[in-house]
């Protein structure tokens, strides 16, 4: 409760202050959403000017949407858009992405099974693992910076299952033009309408960015954190699962259904600080082509701690006669200097760096179990180093990364190249190739816990893999992409909830995007074909799975103050058999009892827009008035008609 308290005030501290920043600029201010605004005062906020009194003060300063940015990792900016389109109500979710090839349990801030899946991150070294406690986590190249002519906010709200909500707010605003500060807290919590399935989800984000004026040194930072807790019921009993599929009207109230689980929890635990700065040694900008050339040198600190807790407190094994009470701790440190030049001598931009990385990850203790020996941790340093080069030719551009692991423990490397070809505004083509040699995951390696059969130390191979895809985006035609993936060594859990490791496996993803639009009417299709032509019985993916939205978009009412889209979206996948959810491990092992599929998943929506604030009204799932096998895992199955209200509201003061 303190926390909350804590946040509220840190929230109200932070929007006097934006608004105090704001005194004293005299201007006329135009929104990115077209509205004026003087002294941070709207001068008219209802639908209508002419329903409102206008006040006109002259102002010093003038500004333009395209003057509210958002910065990425790697420098690149987007402005803030407030606009409706499907593609907003397609990320209208607590992951604000789009899930086309995830299929979430029943509850909001719960995990996902696997419809398809991408293996062209790049990575060195291992991660922490326990990959479902992850899907909402914010790691560094995620975190946005801003710069804003006036403090701007973001309000999302959705209403949760059952009981809950979600809340995810951010407030940023310019001390000076150089100075730039944010703040932004994510709160879900939701029942759902299974027994012990409650998700609770915090997450703290503060970012601050500073730039020179004469834009040499430049230095970003940020503080995120996770707090995410989950009631594990272990999916449905037999009899349960029986009476779902009968649709037995005695259990109409999901909660008088049996689960495996009365009493477990899980929680992930996560704090990061991050700081990066830079000097450019030497910047000129071409008066002529206006294009900049620099050498600049940098630095970048990160710290990250992981804790992982699971529990289980009456639903123990007899043999213990004792509470489950798991923990695993991951830290590391990280160091990294680097270089960038930017020249045309060198056709674009190459950069090179050198990482430090001391990592520990463990437990409270070593374990003897009948001959074999559990250590307490996996502990170490790491040097890896790492180069890459980015150049734009015209119509084409050329991208190319090296990396590799110079001394350490674990070994790992990768090599990566990407050609694109621009024909004006008409398509944007693309070819990546990558080959990665990296080690599986901590928890793969290292686990320990109460129950005895979750208790390993692992010498596995490393994963390699070799991956090679073709896009094709243009709104004219359609978006299109075809990858390959062969992977030797591919670590899975199997079904024994035991690490294991399948000689190889090939993967065919072709994906393809096309929306059709007659007079205010649009079909938006997305189709997806899949085939693991060596290691399906490792590797499961469902063969077909489309998503296809048709809608009606117009204003509404004289003056055009309300825009309306409404339709219908539907989700379909073939038979397949899906992964079954550890709670134990949150992760996904194999099965081989039951395929889920062939039913397709239907929402009615009505979306609107007033101005700067966008409304979202769904029907979930409307086709579980009829049929009744929307199973997520054989024992886990997709929620039942719910009809959810949610809102995203931009302020710029």
């Amino acid at each position: 409760m303190k926390n909350k308290y804590y946040i509220l005030i840190l929230i109200l501290f932070f929007q006097v202050f934006s608004i105090a920043a704001q005194i004293g600029r005299i201007g006329k201010v135009n929104r990115p959403d077209g509205d004026t605004m003087t002294n941070g005062r709207q001068l008219n906020d209802t639908i209508g000017s002419k329903f409102n009194k206008e006040r006109t003060v002259e102002l010093a300063a003038k500004t333009h949407y395209t003057d509210y940015k958002i910065i990425s990792y790697k420098g690149d900016s987007t402005v803030v858009d407030t606009t409706l389109s499907y593609k907003k109500y397609l990320i209208f979710n607590h992951l604000r992405k789009h899930n086309f090839e995830l299929l979430s349990l029943h509850n909001l801030g719960q995990t996902y099974n696997r419809l398809g899946y991408d293996f062209n991150k790049l990575k060195l070294l291992p991660q922490t693992g326990i990959r479902e406690k992850h899907y909402d986590f914010i790691d560094k190249e995620a975190v946005n910076y801003y710069h804003v002519p006036t403090p701007t906010s973001v309000l999302f709200y959705k209403t949760g299952l059952n009981q809950g909500q979600i809340l995810n707010s951010m407030l940023t605003t310019n001390i000076t033009p150089e100075l730039n500060i944010s703040i932004g807290y994510k709160g879900l919590r939701s029942i759902g309408y299974y027994r012990n399935a409650l998700a609770s989800r915090q997450n703290l984000r503060l970012t601050t960015s500073f730039k020179s004026k004469n834009k040499a040194y430049q230095l970003k930072a940020h503080y995120v954190s996770h707090n995410n807790l989950n009631e594990e019921n272990g999916g449905l009993t037999p009899i349960s699962i029986e009476n779902y599929t009968l649709n037995n009207p005695d259990y109409i109230d999901r909660a008088r259904m049996e689960t495996n689980f009365s009493d477990a929890k899980s929680l992930l635990k996560t704090k990061r600080y991050y700081l990066q700065n830079s000097y450019n040694i030497w910047q000129n900008r071409d008066t002529v082509s206006l294009k900049k050339s620099y050498f600049k040198v940098g630095h970048e600190f990160v710290y990250s701690k992981k804790k992982y807790y699971y529990n289980q407190l009456n639903d123990v094994v007899a043999a213990f006669q004792t509470e489950i009470a798991d923990s695993t701790v991951h830290k590391t440190l990280e160091n990294t200097v680097y270089a960038a030049v930017k020249s045309p001598y060198i056709l674009g931009k190459l950069g090179a760096k050198i990482s430090h990385t001391s990592y520990n990850y463990g437990y409270n203790a070593i374990l003897f179990i009948d001959s074999q020996t559990i250590p307490q941790h996996l502990k170490g340093n790491t040097v890896t180093a790492s180069a890459d080069w980015k150049t734009d030719l015209k119509h084409m551009g050329l991208e190319t990364a090296a990396g590799v692991v110079l001394q350490g423990y674990f070994k790992g490397n990768y090599l990566t190249g990407t050609a694109s070809y621009t024909k004006d505004s008409l398509f944007t083509a693309k070819a990546t190739i990558m080959a990665q040699s990296a080690s599986p995951d901590f928890n793969f390696l290292l686990y320990q816990s109460t129950y005895m059969d979750y208790n390993w130390f692992s010498e596995l191979e490393n994963e390699y893999t070799r991956y090679l895809g073709f896009s094709l985006a243009s709104e004219k035609l359609l978006d299109a992409e075809v990858s390959i993936t062969q992977k030797d060594f591919y670590t899975y859990f199997d079904e024994n909830s035991k690490p294991a490791q399948a000689s190889g496996i090939n993967y065919l993803k072709v994906k393809a995007h096309k929306a059709f639009s007659y007079k205010k009417f649009t079909l938006d299709n997305t189709v997806q074909y899949q085939k693991v032509a060596t290691g399906g019985e490792y590797l499961r993916v469902p063969e077909f799975l489309s998503e296809s939205g048709l809608y009606y978009t117009d204003y509404l009412f004289e003056g055009n103050p309300l825009l309306l889209q409404t339709g219908v979206s539907v989700k379909y996948f073939s038979k397949y058999k899906a992964n079954e959810f550890n709670p134990i491990l949150n992760e996904f092992i194999l099965q081989n009892t039951m395929e889920i599929g062939n039913y397709p998943i239907i929402n009615v929506f009505v979306n609107g827009q007033i101005r700067r604030t966008r409304l979202y009204l769904k029907a979930e799932n409307v086709s579980s008035i009829w049929q009744h096998n929307h199973f997520v895992t054989p024992t886990h199955v997709y929620r039942d008609l719910v009809v959810r209200f949610g809102v995203v509201w931009n302020f710029f003061l």
